[in-house]
């Protein structure tokens, strides 16, 4: 062979290798099929409602599990505290759409300023919460997520929040913790006394 037709096939492989690897690169980077935009960075939960089977909350000395029936309806599934150990389920209607919209609302619960924790958090109440809530997949028994309610912040607009294994705590709207204990007290309290449970919330309650 040529010294010219070495040089020629020479060039020729180069530019088959840059293709190749401008190829691997632009498929590496572009989405994968079926894949939706990310999710806001900046939203307290790391998946969408839509993607939560059970949510649990620790309130007032007892453990609140809310879960989605083989329908994605939610339903109360009740409290469970040391001394009472028997739960309740409710498959009403109404209370399932009540359910729905706090979990909707708390769905686009924002971060909106983030903390580094000193003394353990102590400072901002997330040692000692006020509430935990833990969010589950469907059928899973780990939680995706857990987080520890501090204290109202100075603004009393905002709330100091934990996100369980993060290095600093945050502030969301605290309308959206009022809502949960709303949520709690309707369904709890009329379970406990066996009356029938609350209607909805008139429309613009929950924010």
């Amino acid at each position: 062979m040529s010294p010219r037709l070495v040089v020629v096939w020479g060039v020729l492989l180069l530019l088959i290798g840059a293709i190749v690897a401008i190829e691997m690169r632009d498929r590496a980077a572009a989405p994968s099929a079926g894949s939706g935009p990310g999710r806001d960075a900046r939203l307290l939960l790391p998946v969408s409602i839509e993607e939560v089977g059970a949510i649990e909350i620790a309130y007032g000395g007892a453990v609140h599990r809310f879960e989605r029936d083989a329908n994605g309806t939610w339903f109360y599934h009740g409290a469970h505290t040391p001394a009472q150990p028997g739960h309740a389920h409710q498959s009403d209607p109404a209370m399932a759409a009540r359910i729905a919209t706090a979990f909707a609302g708390f769905d686009r619960a924002r971060m909106e300023r983030d903390f580094p924790l000193q003394d353990g958090g102590k400072e901002l109440g997330v040692a000692t919460p006020k509430m935990v809530i833990l969010a589950y997949r469907p059928k899973d028994l780990q939680p995706l997520a857990q987080y520890a309610v501090g204290d109202i912040a100075p603004d009393k607009y905002s709330r100091y929040i934990l996100p369980v294994g993060k290095p600093q705590a945050v502030t969301i709207a605290n309308y959206q913790i009022d809502n949960l204990t709303a949520l709690i007290d309707a369904v709890a309290r009329p379970a406990a006394a066996g009356a029938p449970a609350a209607e909805p919330a008139a429309a613009g309650a929950s924010r």
